[in-house]
């Protein structure tokens, strides 16, 4: 338990623990728990220096004694090289051509376990994706990787899922006494949904279940350590390695009982303790839902600001005279020297791409997994779909298409954050015509997948590929297109905290060609009551009345 009144101070200081490049969430549904039976995992890349692009290495044959060179994913810093597989699959972004897709968040843990080898938490996700087919595969060459060439990052949570299950696998490395690390791996049951956020999820876990996975040292190498104890079916990986505080609480389980209450909430909702105070029992691994969930909620869920619950971040007075859900770094704050924090959402400013991965068995082959795609804040873009069979990343979302530095029209990561930086300021007004444009387009989008499903089934293996890359493409480049008309039409509607007067789609002018005087919808009557009752100017700014 955490005692409520370490609390504000043990979110700030895990708050400024977990690095900003790392902190990210991803989502999980079984295929028992999912409305068409397919499994779902979703992914927020949360950076402030990630630019939002699609990557992609096409399939490959390679002779012997080639090397890969490997390259610290966050930092760019080479790290060094390791035998090349002789062959290596096509990967899209966080997905493959089999359709086995891999998610993380970063947890840190105890630092003096940060991992010195070869291999950092980015080369393993893709670097697996290259080699493996299936989940399960996924998790043999993961830990084959790190036990030969060494782990070179912090503690890391994974969701690893193909078109029949979904695991969730925690990683630690060793520190100095070791290149290796340990590790426990667990199956999402088919009627369940989970997820992780910035901190360890796994607890206690069965020794002799073939559903759960784990390195041989898991337990004996934290006793080494003096991490822990007690008796073997005692222990917990998230006590044994991770740091359990406010922060890891609020902050970043948070997330993951947000999405549990959407779809669970009767029983989620005594977790709310946990979140909040520390206290009762941690938030579980995974629970089941009590409706099944489809691809647009989940892809709902990662637009999610804690909306109907008590950490709602449009009802606070943070959030402004235009009910903002966002909060400006550093996440903390101190006010007469105490220390505050502001919440941290699912959907977050600084993402550089997010996706809903949706695994299908029963899917065409060419469709067996859809990598739902959008780049910048998840609240704010379009998802387009990515199959498994597209062989061509679209220009919109190509690598080297722009870059944090350099805006590009054309890029996609950049027309989104035109968009969603106009609705910051005031996004009350502005995100109805937002979320107007975004869901025709998205449902357009969702109508259209139905239909090709049964299209491509009947399609030879290239012609559907060539399709599905072509309905990529399309829609990448209509999507953009269509959002720098709204963000054109966003600048021109709201000019000068005014609200342009509109009529049969158009914005209204006189019978003379001129345009109408503009709405003035101001401020909220709580920004009123502020400054009418602040003692530094509500007296001074009262109207002056001539008897």
């Amino acid at each position: 338990m955490i005692h409520s009144n370490k609390l504000l101070a043990l979110v700030a200081s895990a708050a400024m623990a977990i690095p900003s490049a790392d902190a990210c969430t991803s989502l999980i549904a079984g295929k028992k728990a999912t409305a068409d039976g397919s499994i779902m995992i979703t992914y927020a890349a949360d950076s402030h220096t990630l630019y939002g692009e699609l990557y992609h290495q096409p399939a490959a044959d390679h002779a012997p004694g080639t090397m890969r060179q490997i390259t610290e994913w966050d930092t760019g810093r080479h790290l060094g090289e390791i035998p090349e597989a002789p062959h290596t699959y096509r990967t899209l972004g966080n997905m493959n051509e089999h359709g086995l897709t891999i998610a993380e968040s970063t947890w840190g843990g105890r630092h003096e376990l940060a991992g010195t080898g070869l291999i950092d938490y980015g080369s393993l996700i893709y670097i697996t994706l290259q080699r493996a087919r299936t989940a399960r595969e996924a998790l043999k060459v993961m830990t084959d990787l790190v036990n030969d060439y060494g782990y070179a990052s912090e503690g890391e949570s994974f969701s690893i899922a193909d078109a029949d299950e979904v695991w969730i696998m925690e990683l630690i490395g060793k520190g100095k006494s070791d290149k290796g690390a340990v590790w426990v791996a667990r199956r999402v049951p088919d009627d369940c949904i989970s997820g992780h956020a910035n901190h360890s999820r796994i607890h206690q876990f069965p020794l002799d279940d073939p559903e759960t996975l784990y390195a041989p040292d898991v337990i004996s190498f934290a006793r080494s350590q003096g991490y822990f104890d007690g008796k073997d079916e005692d222990f917990s990986f998230s006590r044994a390695y991770a740091v359990t505080d406010g922060g890891a609480l609020r902050g970043c389980d948070g997330r993951v009982w947000s999405f549990y209450n959407r779809f669970n909430s009767p029983e989620a909702a005594p977790y709310l303790d946990w979140v909040l105070r520390g206290q009762g029992d941690p938030l579980p691994l995974w629970i089941r839902p009590q409706s099944k969930v489809d691809v647009r909620q989940m892809q709902a869920m990662m637009r999610d600001h804690f909306e109907g619950t008590p950490m709602d971040m449009t009802a606070d007075v943070g959030a402004g005279p235009y009910k903002v859900p966002y909060r400006w770094r550093p996440l903390t704050y101190e006010v007469d020297s105490t220390e505050y924090t502001h919440e941290r959402a699912i959907a977050t400013q600084q993402t550089g791409f997010s996706f809903v991965s949706q695994m299908d068995s029963k899917a065409p082959a060419a469709m067996r997994a859809i990598l739902w795609f959008g780049v910048d804040d998840a609240n704010t873009c379009v998802y387009v779909p990515v199959y498994n069979s597209v062989t061509e990343v679209p220009h919109e979302f190509a690598v080297g298409n722009g870059d944090m530095y350099n805006l590009s029209w054309d890029a996609a990561f950049w027309v989104t954050n035109y968009v969603a930086n106009q609705a910051y300021n005031r996004y009350s007004q502005m995100i109805p015509d937002i979320r107007r444009v975004q869901n025709e387009i998205e449902d357009s989008i969702a109508a259209e997948v139905d239909s090709m499903r049964s299209a491509v089934a009947s399609m030879p293996e290239t012609e559907a590929s060539a399709t599905l890359t072509a309905h990529t493409a399309r829609w990448a480049r209509d999507y953009t297109k269509r959002y720098k008309q709204l963000g054109d039409y966003l600048l021109v509607k709201y000019l000068d905290g005014n609200v342009k007067r509109e009529k049969d789609g158009k914005f209204e002018r006189t019978a003379d060609g001129m345009p109408v005087s503009p709405l003035f919808p101001g401020y909220d009557d709580r920004y009123y009551h502020a400054i009418a009752t602040d003692p530094d100017g509500g007296d001074r700014l009262k109207s002056l009345k001539i008897q």
